[in-house]
């Protein structure tokens, strides 16, 4: 009979099936700490109590070109300041950036950089806009039975109870209502109006097969604790609901909220708490898009979270040149994972004006897909979708019923929610072959090649 070790001890570890693994390699559990905001001139006396208050943070975000271009004196070439002030005058997406984003920008390197990439427009890098793109490609407005709440789902609604949020992304599938009014975009009002939502909730406690509510924007940071109580508490009490969502970038761009804003913190606690008594789930949906997002200020804040019990998701958009290889799409799974956030979905980029440089292919989200999986666990690898234009909601990339890389058009149907319709999704005209390219550039084709991809998509339908 074989004697065990004594229980305290440490055993010799058995032998090995995979090769020894260096610790300093995990390179997902290495986020930034330390001053590093220092590194701006603007930032460079600001200590770190400054740093991580939120209120300093809102202050001095940056909300107009010309003070955005201003701090970059010293930090960039005048061509390049010059290149960042015309693409703002071309640009749909209001400006708002915070210090925190700024700081986290690799001013070595600012026109591969993909932070700067998603938040600061270069004219020379435009393309123009997809010939098939409308300003609300997703038909949000359509599906809506009073302004400000779509029902698009059988069981789930949006509500987007106010237009702003902490920082405006160029590549916001929202910018027909989102931020103010620029040149390229006179937007649709739906500024906080609890008069408004009011219509809203009437309207979801007469709806009983609503069960899911996406409280969005805009951005439900930007709402006031007290506002953030009336919202959950309101759809809290409706038997219906079962489930809450509120949908925020705020951790990806000013986590400091969640370490220095307690009275918000507390208000969202409240709610996830009395959600759980009442067997009803209040979690946070976020948006990471790259791995040099999440800092050792986003460990602290999601850490606070967990503490706390408040589940948070994430979703991501896939952008060229910010987060369109399997090696940054791994990284970035991995980091969320490591801060405790469960990478949820990656979104094909919508058809969104004024940002096709930032669009990559279906075939694209196919391919980092197949090469992320397995990489991680399960419940922390992302489903890729494409949102399908025109209404017909979230689609596995991987589900079209038709997709022609030649021409780039990709077919969905969804039979769930819009049973016998047809949705396309169109990739970037300078990425397909030179054929494609040829087929988009006369008008007269273009009506033949959809007419041949929806075709196509019939034939498979069952």
């Amino acid at each position: 009979m074989q004697s065990s070790a004594p229980i305290g001890t440490n055993p010799a570890p058995p032998p090995a099936l995979k090769p020894p693994v260096d610790e300093a390699t995990l390179v997902h559990k290495h986020v930034l700490r330390g001053p590093f905001w220092q590194r701006i001139p603007a930032y460079r006396e600001v200590g770190e109590e400054q740093f991580l208050d939120h209120r300093w943070q809102a202050k001095h975000s940056i909300t107009n070109p010309p003070k955005l271009l201003a701090a970059l004196q010293g930090l960039v070439s005048e061509t390049f300041i010059e290149d960042a002030r015309q693409g703002f005058a071309l640009a749909p997406m209001s400006v708002r950036v915070s210090p925190y984003l700024l700081s986290l920008i690799d001013w070595e390197n600012p026109l591969d950089d993909p932070i700067r990439i998603q938040f600061i427009p270069l004219a020379s890098t435009k393309l123009p806009d997809h010939p098939k793109l409308e300003l609300d490609s997703l038909h949000e407005r359509a599906d809506a039975p009073v302004p400000g709440l779509t029902h698009r789902y059988a069981d789930k609604a949006l509500f987007l109870p106010l237009d702003t949020c902490p920082v405006y992304c160029r590549f916001c599938t929202r910018s027909y209502a989102v931020g103010i009014d620029t040149d390229a975009v006179e937007k649709y009002d739906l500024h906080a109006d609890e008069n408004r939502w009011q219509k809203a909730f009437a309207y979801v406690a007469s709806r009983p097969e609503l069960e899911d509510i996406v409280v969005s924007g805009g951005d439900a940071y930007n709402l006031r604790a007290s506002q953030l109580t009336l919202i959950g508490e309101t759809l809290l009490a409706m038997p219906n609901i079962r489930r809450i969502r509120y949908a925020t970038k705020g951790p990806a761009v000013m986590p400091q909220k969640i370490l220095s804003d307690h009275e918000w913190v507390d208000a969202l606690t409240a709610v996830v708490e009395k959600g759980r008594k009442l067997h009803k789930e209040v979690v946070i949906h976020t948006h990471f898009n790259h791995p040099n997002e999440i800092t050792g200020i986003t460990q602290d804040a999601m850490n606070r979270l967990f503490e706390r019990g408040i589940t948070v998701r994430n979703q991501s958009v896939l952008q060229r040149r910010v987060n369109d290889s399997v090696a940054t799409m791994r990284l970035l799974v991995k980091r969320l994972g490591h801060v405790n956030v469960h990478p949820y979905y990656v979104y094909v980029h919508d058809l969104v004006k004024g940002v096709e440089e930032l669009r990559t292919s279906v075939d694209t989200a196919l391919t980092i897909e197949k090469n992320v999986r397995g990489s991680t666990a399960g419940f922390n690898t992302p489903t890729f979708v494409v949102d399908a234009p025109g209404g017909g909601g979230k689609r596995d990339a991987h589900s079209f019923e038709h997709y022609d890389r030649e021409t780039g058009i990709s077919v969905y149907t969804s039979r769930a929610v819009k049973p016998g319709h047809f949705y396309l999704y169109f990739d970037p005209i300078d990425l397909l072959p030179a054929a494609g390219r040829a087929r988009w550039s006369d008008p007269r084709e273009r009506p033949a090649m959809i007419d041949r991809a929806i075709a196509a998509a019939r034939a498979r339908v069952r």
